[in-house]
């Protein structure tokens, strides 16, 4: 008994004096644009002390655990101006406004609390170094990957990433403001995302991840997802005329509707337009045109509440010069015969130009508008609440020709055609808890859409577009509704990250009904070891849907083939000026969909990935930064023999990188490269998919009230194509059909200059 009483009077003074050394106080803020008031996102609030680090999240909130009643805190962010506030005292909530400044990598925090955002340092960087002004630099924009464009400047653009040739968005989910971008059996691919309709200048941010471990991304999230955020709020409007080479004209504007007294009142409405022409490099003019409208309206209601609203449309048509034949244009090109051995085709009677036409009646017409609203609630007790609708109504009409006289002897044109309207929800309910040191987040999420189509069609038709026959026709309904379930558990230098979510879709199409039901499980874990070096783990399962005219046709395809993956890698810090990110993958996918250009779906069996992924960005100089991305792949089919099974298209190795300068007297730009390595063009590697080097130039001149740009495409007129395909054709006075690779040319030199006015 005296034994334990000696041994309480000495622990429990003991375990006393511990607690209240180690007792914590609590400081929490909100980080917000100076001009804009809007919150940021990402903001690094460190105390000097290592491991004492938070960063904001999407509503710019803050919270740090402290021993001291009192603290100094500094707040950095790409692009802001680090800012140092004293004497914060816990226990009372701080507002910390940024302004705008230069971009210092000095300002990334690798912190524990980053979970599945590994890549949004990359994308803040690039974002705020490289100008863009088309939806393509916003693609161009994520490391690794690639776009083609093969039939004139309004279709959605081919996606190449992660050795994926992801047709038009079949193995990657894209979205806007959380809007979806891919339309689900569309008539010329599944997934097709034309991303078209977003104007650059609008975009705020844009995220992405690759693999398929985001509990939130659904559908085609199997080697990623991309994310883009429009501007909530302009910090000037302005005026932009652009004109180039090929009878280019480009004109936007962005007007900010309300003056600053609304913004401190935490009301924001502008209004963007964008109108594009261009005939392109090819004989046949393109006479490409296209026309963005886009209006934004948000509003805080109270400290908790924030409603915006948004509306959107676009209209685009073209004239497309399409795919040529290799041997239309040079003679020694490769064929394959029909027991798959190659062979050599001398020159033909009439070869064309690299940019001439053999079908001049290929081109199309596309629209889309859009209408989004969004509610965010700040709830008691650390709760948050997010409940978005959004409605799309959209048009395609396509005329495509590939195989030319291959089929018939009535020219090959076809016709594709589909009218959709689109209804969505997207909910979710958040519950941060405080357990001492440690962070706990729960979310559960809930969101349905549908997608209703009229008339679908693909038909065969004369080069008057007069009717042959229908090949498919038909009204598609089709519906999604998901519900997942995210913890996310931060303890000290450890973050663990565990979710699932079940999808359910129903497919109808001529009035036949089938359902089908698949789990995705997720899970991250992430250990900091320090401010500068960090490493995760992920693993995951994703899934692609298929087309629902295949899943009613029920032809021996999955109709919610699975993906399993995994990545190891790190984000890095080895100096104050230098940033590494790297992983090593893997990606098993049940079923690849192949589609050919005339829409029919190839079965292409299941197929495995692996890679390596390294992504760097130096500052060199206050003025100068480099970046380099090296991407690694070895797409296979699973059970493929020996010098077969290569998937057509899929990259291998791909590379991008450049310089790019900010000096303090308004001179800005970069010099930066793409770099694709030759692939095979079909799955006995017969035929060759050419790579190529491509290098592009901008210089800007920028002040308060107007800048002076030159952007060069293809600066070294590099002779390179864009796209490539294995095709089946048959050109006039040719008595068989040919396989071989048919190509659309990539762009040549191409300049144009811009005056733009701040206001």
């Amino acid at each position: 008994m005296h034994f334990f009483k000696k041994t309480a009077c000495t622990v429990i003074p003991w375990v006393l004096w511990v607690t209240i050394c180690s007792a914590q106080k609590i400081y929490k803020g909100k980080v917000t644009d100076a001009i804009t008031r809007e919150p940021i996102e990402y903001a690094g609030i460190s105390t000097g002390t290592p491991g004492r680090t938070a960063i904001t999240d999407k509503y710019g909130n803050f919270q740090l655990s402290l021993r001291s009643d009192t603290a100094t805190l500094q707040v950095s962010c790409i692009g802001y101006n680090r800012q140092v506030v004293r004497a914060v005292s816990a226990g009372s909530p701080i507002t910390i406004m940024l302004t705008r400044g230069a971009v210092d990598l000095k300002e990334v925090i690798i912190s524990p609390d980053q979970n599945n955002n590994s890549f949004h340092t990359l994308s803040a960087l690039d974002l705020n170094l490289r100008p863009v002004n088309s939806s393509q630099d916003l693609m161009r924009l994520v490391p690794g990957l690639f776009i083609a464009q093969h039939m004139g400047g309004g279709k959605a653009e081919q996606i190449f990433v992660r050795g994926f040739d992801a047709d038009h968005g079949t193995d990657i989910n894209v979205s806007v403001d959380g809007m979806p971008v891919n339309m689900v059996s569309h008539i010329h691919g599944q997934g097709y995302a034309d991303l078209h309709f977003l104007i650059p200048e609008t975009v705020s941010a844009f995220d992405y991840g690759k693999g398929p471990y985001y509990t939130e991304k659904g559908d085609f999230a199997t080697a990623g997802y991309l994310n883009y955020n429009t501007k909530d709020a302009l910090d000037h409007s302005l005026v932009s005329i652009e004109s180039g080479q090929f009878n280019t004209f480009r004109a936007v504007a962005l007007i900010d509707l309300l003056n600053a007294n609304a913004k401190k009142n935490g009301e924001n409405a502008y209004i963007a337009g964008e109108y594009n022409y261009t005939d392109g490099a090819f004989k046949l003019p393109e006479h490409y045109k296209r026309y963005n409208l886009f209006g934004k309206y948000s509003l805080r209601l109270g400290d908790n509440n924030k409603l915006s609203f948004s509306a959107s449309t676009f209209g685009t048509s073209w004239v497309a010069s399409g795919e040529i034949p290799e041997r239309a244009v040079a003679a020694g090109t490769t064929a394959i015969d029909a027991n798959g051995n190659a062979y050599k085709i001398p020159e033909i009677a009439d070869p064309i130009g690299r940019f001439g036409t053999i079908d001049s009646a290929q081109g199309g017409k596309t629209s889309r508008s859009n209408i989004v609203a969004k509610l965010a609630t700040g709830l008691k007790n650390n709760w948050t609440m997010e409940n978005q609708l959004y409605y799309t109504h959209y048009n395609f009409l396509l005329h495509v020709n590939t195989s030319f006289f291959a089929e018939d002897s009535l020219g090959g044109e076809q016709q594709q055609h589909e009218t959709r309207d689109m209804y969505g929800y997207n909910g979710k309910l958040t519950k941060r808890n405080y357990i001492g040191k440690n962070i706990l987040t729960s979310t559960l999420g809930l969101g349905t859409r549908f997608d209703r189509t009229y008339g679908t069609e693909r038909s065969d038709v004369t080069e008057q577009y007069k009717l042959l026959d229908y090949i498919e026709l038909g009204d598609i309904k089709e519906n999604n509704t998901n519900i997942y379930l995210d913890e996310t558990l931060e303890s000290g230098k450890w973050l663990f990250n565990a979710g699932a979510r079940v999808d359910g879709f129903n497919f109808n199409f001529h009035d036949s009904t089938k359902t089908n039901l698949i789990v995705s499980p997720k899970v991250n874990i992430q250990y900091t070891v320090d401010d500068n070096i960090q490493f995760y783990l992920k693993a995951g399962k994703g899934f692609h849907s298929n087309n629902a005219i295949t899943v009613i046709g029920n032809n021996g395809f999955e109709t919610l083939p699975a993906a399993y993956g995994a990545d190891l890698g790190l984000n890095w810090k080895p100096f104050t000026h230098l940033y590494l990110n790297a992983a090593v993958w893997y990606l098993y996918l049940q079923q690849e969909f192949v589609y050919s250009d005339d829409g029919t779906i190839v079965p292409g069996g299941k197929t495995k990935r692996e890679g390596l992924d390294v992504s760097a960005r130096y500052q060199l100089a206050k003025w100068l930064f480099a970046d380099l991305n090296l991407n690694l792949a070895r797409p296979r089919l699973a059970d493929s023999v020996a010098g077969h099974g290569y998937l057509a298209l899929a990259p291998t190795f791909t590379s991008t990188g450049g310089l790019d300068f900010k000096f303090a007297n308004g001179v800005n730009g970069g010099l930066s490269y793409r770099y694709m390595h030759s692939r095979p063009g079909n799955n006995t590697n017969t035929l060759i998919a050419d790579g190529y080097y491509v290098t592009d130039l901008k210089i800007n001149y920028t002040q308060k009230r107007y800048e002076i740009g030159l952007s060069i495409e293809n600066l070294l007129n590099t002779k390179w194509n864009e796209f490539e395909a294995e095709e089946v054709s048959q050109l006039k006075g040719e008595t068989v059909p040919v396989d071989q690779m048919s190509f659309t040319p990539g762009t040549p030199f191409f300049a144009k200059l811009r005056v733009a006015v701040f206001f």
